[in-house]
């Protein structure tokens, strides 16, 4: 029997588009872009700083989140290239994910238009807090390894595939929500808290902390409570709402780059030595029931009852696999298929080592072998997040073997 899914806390509509070298190079031309000034970092101002900080995330190969200045900037970039409109934030992408397995859910919104209206699959429910339609697109600029563009006389490449948000949505930096939820929640079994990374005033923050804290009450016994937690606009925010969130929820969910900016460190992923002090080091920044981590090697649950998710940890990696590999369009048996694919080999040599290492205070699973000719990099945390909640909220699901589709 499937359970009563609340997915909240906003959603978004996205322009997503590719990275295309030729188009960043006349960016480049245009705007004489040296490679010294490249920063992730610096305030995006204009199309300039866009470019700017986006060339410093392909270089690295990191994924990332930045306030942008103007929603005009989004639209004069995203107009340089061939764009798809979808649906985006975390609640939209899991239900989205859910809804290919014949699992139903109700999503939690702060901004409604036609676009949500159309591309909401017809199993999603959604109440919202919005007054009435409003659209601020999100900018969302997916590169794949390899990909480079000459800046000066340096040709910069990018060594990891990945994805950069570029955001100024006022609906989702005020996160009103909605009186309609905690109807919802006096009979949901699990609820996904998200979105809180773009908001930006320190008395709604605390407002909806406390909002959170009365509603998160109002859950029946049993109920589990999952965050995900995300790249923050203004970080000592990131810092209040780590320390709220630890204390309210059953899971803490966040992927690699999250992990090293709490950790404050880049650590190396397949170093097991290395990984059993930061893992326990994390336990104790983000005093949570069980933290998740999610990574492109492996995914792993730490502390209370961890593996009493390993269901749901190879829910999570298959979702967010499939959606690497085949976008989109998917289906609830292209899911299985890929399933059924092999472990990555270095992913599975590290989960036994630190398994062995820790114990029964984790349970990591390997992430897949997986090599498509164009890999989708946008939404795969919002994907693994759909799987690992479907796998939760659906016992067949959550079992190793065989899995049945609903719907």
């Amino acid at each position: 029997m499937t359970q009563n899914v609340v997915l909240g806390l906003g959603g978004t509509v996205d322009y997503e588009i590719r990275w295309d070298s030729a188009v960043m190079h006349e960016l480049v031309v245009s705007y004489g872009i040296v490679p010294d000034e490249l920063s992730r970092t610096i305030p995006v101002q204009s199309e300039r700083d866009l470019a700017v900080t986006l060339l410093a995330f392909m270089r690295d190969g990191v994924g990332g989140e930045r306030f942008i200045a103007s929603s005009d900037v989004v639209e004069a970039f995203a107009a340089r290239f061939d764009k798809r409109v979808t649906l985006g934030g975390t609640p939209v992408r899991a239900a989205l994910a859910m809804d290919k397995l014949g699992l139903g859910s109700t999503v939690h919104l702060v901004s409604i238009d036609d676009d949500v209206r159309r591309l909401l699959p017809a199993g999603c429910r959604y109440v919202c807090s919005a007054p009435g339609d409003s659209t601020d697109p999100h900018l969302i600029v997916q590169f794949s390894q390899g990909d480079a563009v000459q800046v000066g006389d340096v040709v910069l490449q990018a060594p990891h595939s990945n994805r950069v948000i570029y955001t100024n949505d006022p609906p989702n930096t005020a996160m009103l929500l909605s009186d309609q939820l905690g109807t919802l929640l006096d009979t949901a079994d699990v609820f996904l808290v998200s979105g809180l990374n773009v908001m930006n005033d320190p008395s709604a923050l605390e407002e909806r902390l406390q909002e959170l804290r009365s509603l998160i009450g109002r859950l029946p016994a049993g109920a589990r409570v999952v965050y995900e937690d995300a790249g923050f606009h203004i970080p000592a925010f990131g810092d209040r709402v780590r320390t709220a969130m630890a204390a309210m929820v059953d899971v803490y969910s966040l992927n690699e780059d999250e992990m090293q900016a709490h950790l404050g460190r880049e650590v190396d992923l397949l170093d097991a030595t290395e990984m059993e002090g930061a893992l326990l080091q994390l336990r104790s920044v983000v005093p949570a029931k069980t933290l998740v981590v999610h990574t492109k090697y492996w995914s792993t649950a730490i502390g209370h009852d961890a593996g009493g998710y390993a269901g749901s940890l190879r829910g999570g990696i298959t979702m967010a696999s499939t959606r690497f590999c085949l976008g989109d369009d998917f289906t609830g048996a292209d899911y299985l298929a890929v399933g059924q694919l092999p472990a990555n080999l270095a992913g599975a040599e590290f989960s036994v080592a630190v398994e062995e290492r820790l114990g029964s205070l984790v349970r990591c699973i390997p992430a897949l072998a997986l090599h498509p000719d164009v890999p989708t990099t946008i939404g795969l945390g919002d994907s693994f997040v759909g799987g690992f909640i479907a796998a939760l909220a659906s016992p067949t699901l959550s079992h190793d073997g065989d899995a049945v589709l609903y719907g």
